[in-house]
């Protein structure tokens, strides 16, 4: 007989292993996998400096604008966003999304918007609306590992094409087009981009339209870091260049108004052409059902965040992770053995590593591991990003946290860095 201790059996006797959910099982984030299988163990002497989280509120540095806070604040005041709201949210803050995203040539009403819970929730039911299990996606390498999180989740397989470095991260075409098959659900285009910090022309982004149009491919466009350029770039969306190519543009607030914690994020639905009216659109409220809606009281101040937010305080986050881009790119330039890639956008930068002049190491994750032990500068390896022999660089933080990083992983390249070559056998 077993005892009960608080009304719970104390001995589970019988039970045997109860099995968690296919679904479950094959769920796995492939950057918290790497990282939390990394020996991580900074150098006592030295304070330890991330450069690997993507939040831009880590470090303090990059404050909320009293707009901001005065938007949420009188939408507590209110007592109107307390309670629940329709799953694909409140009629009046997707007509505000609506209006500030609408294009000439595109327009929105408040029936082609879904809220969501960030753009993370905004990608999961792009992805799941479009693609059945046993079909594949087409994700971007490097990428942002969340897609492949996302779709294998679901029994969806995924297809990587190729980045170019050398052309500031523009897509290789033809690698793309060469995986397109009649399994393909869908594109995922992201711009600007994490983790390279590209940002795309007009001309590419015609050239990937064109492809999409030719294939009848839709497009997910991951654009939760728009507008979020540097100072005399241009941010072009992806819905603005086509009148034909049925777009789901997946954003939110997170990046460019500096609250990856409130949880606000949405899908634009842009379809000229009527390819989603039939079946996407109500496929998109039935998994908005799922939830019960995102945030209610960002909700209420979307309108207000929208169209009162100071450019000023756009100005101040771009010139600030601009600034240390800067400062990073001329740094890395001159330490031997690596390879930086200027950014034009976002919060990133992606820099190669010539693993043939760094013996002592057999991969960019035993290069980052090992810089962690010395000098306590933690980057995110390339592998998870599925880009080998590079490392990602987060440009949110403190400008002297930059130059002292940047100082001691010239330090740790001078240490391991030869100029033999290597030989094979």
């Amino acid at each position: 007989m077993m005892e009960s201790n608080g009304g719970l059996a104390s001995d589970a006797s019988g039970w045997g292993s109860i099995p968690a959910s296919r679904m479950s099982l094959s769920t796995d984030n492939p950057i918290r996998k790497i990282v939390d299988g990394m020996k991580l163990t900074p150098n006592p002497k030295k304070e330890m400096i991330s450069l690997s989280i993507g939040d831009p509120t880590v470090f303090g540095n990059l404050p909320l604008c009293e707009d901001i806070k005065d938007a949420v604040h009188e939408s507590i005041r209110s007592n109107k966003f307390n309670g629940y709201s329709p799953s694909v949210g409140h009629e009046d803050a997707r007509a505000a999304i609506a209006e500030h995203y609408s294009l000439p040539g595109a327009p929105l009403t408040s029936k082609d918007v879904i809220l969501t819970s960030g753009c993370s929730s905004a990608l999961d039911l792009a992805i799941s609306v479009l693609a059945d299990p046993g079909q594949h996606i087409l994700a971007p390498r490097p990428g942002f590992s969340l897609y492949q999180t996302l779709a294998v989740s679901l029994g969806i397989s995924v297809k990587y094409y190729d980045l170019i470095p050398e052309k500031s991260w523009e897509i290789d075409l033809d690698h793309l087009v060469s995986l397109i098959d009649g399994d393909t659900a869908c594109l995922i285009v992201n711009n600007p981009s994490n983790p390279c910090g590209s940002v795309f022309s007009s001309q590419h982004i015609d050239a990937i339209l064109e492809v999409a149009d030719r294939n009848r491919i839709p497009v997910i466009a991951d654009e939760v870091y728009a507008d979020f350029v540097f100072h005399g770039q241009q941010y072009i969306s992806m819905a603005s260049q086509s009148a034909t190519v049925p777009i789901l543009s997946c954003g939110g607030l997170t990046k460019r108004y500096l609250v990856p914690g409130w949880r606000l994020g949405w899908i634009l639905i842009y379809d000229r052409s009527n390819a989603f009216e039939a079946e996407v659109r109500p496929g998109l409220v039935n998994l908005s059902q799922r939830i019960l809606g995102p945030n209610t009281l960002i909700q209420g101040a979307i309108r207000a965040i929208l169209s009162s937010t100071p450019q000023e305080y756009f100005d101040m986050a771009i010139g600030v992770v601009q600034r240390n881009a800067e400062i990073c790119h001329a740094a890395m330039k001159k330490i031997k053995g690596l390879n930086p890639i200027m950014p034009t956008g976002a919060m990133y930068m992606m820099v190669a590593i010539r693993m043939d002049k760094f013996p002592d190491f057999k991969s960019d994750l035993e290069f980052t591991q090992q810089l962690v032990t010395e000098q306590s500068v933690f980057c995110l390896p390339g592998k998870c990003f599925q880009y080998p022999n590079y490392f990602r660089v987060v440009l949110t933080v403190p400008e002297e946290k930059v130059t002292e990083a940047c100082e001691r992983i010239a330090e740790f390249c001078r240490e391991h860095y030869t100029s033999k070559e290597r030989i094979s056998y």
